[in-house]
């Protein structure tokens, strides 16, 4: 029981800890100066040395590392430096879309990327034809992706708007069809290549051979004995590949004018706005490390091994 409550608890807190102040740190001594941003160029020693304390710049980083992770822990983020309000704030409405764009995105993946990876493992007809997808899929850049969609979804056939996020749920699915199409895309060849290895490489395993020759049907041979064993692989490809989903939201909200995190994430880095690009950093360490955590828990309950070595250590 400790070394479960060490690999699900301690370790992602460690791990969480560790990379806050690794980003910290590295927020913090990049070149320039927020105090200029706040004061311009012309103001006095005097002036810097009064915003300094009021910011409490002037203690030492440690201190000031301990003091913005407490008030993180409590969703207190501290104040934008450039917008004059509260980084929670400021966040919030903005997360929403850029969580709905991953969502999005993620089902995408899931649905298409599984799909033609079975397709491709199980027929080698089609195997040529969703290895071509594939690579055509991951040399694609997120950008030209959503220039492609834009110019032949939007502009030409006009089935969706170019900007915004939209009002409501249905106008927001609308809204965001294109741009999660756009993150998905490499995404999806990803996810699909590596379930082709594993569906083909499950297919010609002797157990599949023997449940044709008991004349199981291919639906129940795949359901049963394909799928089941190549699903870990697959599981884990696909919730990595949505984890990092977050971190390429960026090119595409900057695409549809989207008003989500990312595009906040790249003005604010051009703006030297700390506060908030630590804050956007914490959220998506925090996501990323949430998911691997899930991914470890659930390899855990659907492989029998893992749960017989662990019993073993722990007689």
């Amino acid at each position: 029981m400790l070394s479960h409550v060490r690999r699900w608890i301690v370790t992602p807190l460690v791990t969480l800890v560790a990379a806050s102040f690794v980003l910290y740190t590295a927020v913090w001594l990049q070149p320039g100066n927020p105090l200029t941003l706040i004061l311009g160029t012309r103001a006095s020693p005097a002036q810097y040395r009064y915003m300094a304390h009021k910011l409490g710049l002037d203690r030492p980083m440690p201190v000031r590392y301990w003091d913005w992770l407490t008030g993180a822990v409590h969703g207190d983020f501290g104040t934008s430096l450039v917008y004059k309000q509260s980084v929670a704030s400021l966040i919030g409405p903005r997360i929403v879309t850029t969580f709905l764009l991953v969502a999005y995105a993620s089902v995408i993946i899931l649905v298409v990327g599984v799909m033609l990876g079975i397709i491709g493992g199980m027929s080698p007809r089609a195997a040529p034809a969703v290895a071509g997808l594939n690579g055509l899929g991951v040399a694609i850049p997120g950008f030209v992706a959503a220039e492609m969609l834009i110019a032949v979804f939007a502009v030409k056939l006009g089935w969706f708007p170019v900007l915004g996020s939209g009002q409501g749920l249905a106008g927001r699915l609308q809204h965001l069809t294109l741009p999660a199409f756009a993150l998905a895309i490499a995404s999806i060849a990803y996810v699909s290549q590596i379930t082709r290895a594993a569906v083909s490489a499950e297919e010609q395993s002797p157990h599949v051979e023997t449940a044709r020759g008991r004349g199981l049907s291919g639906p129940r041979i795949l359901r049963r004995h394909v799928l089941r064993n190549a699903a870990m692989p697959i599981m884990t490809v696909s919730a990595l590949t949505v984890a990092s989903l977050l971190a390429g939201t960026l090119v595409v909200e900057y695409a549809f004018g989207l008003g989500g995190i990312g595009s906040l994430l790249d003005q604010s880095v051009q703006d030297k706005d700390s506060n908030v690009v630590l804050a956007i950093g914490l959220i998506l360490v925090l996501v990323f490390v949430l998911t691997t955590t899930a991914l470890d828990f659930l390899q855990y309950l659907m492989d029998p091994r893992l749960r017989l070595k662990a019993a073993a250590r722990w007689h």
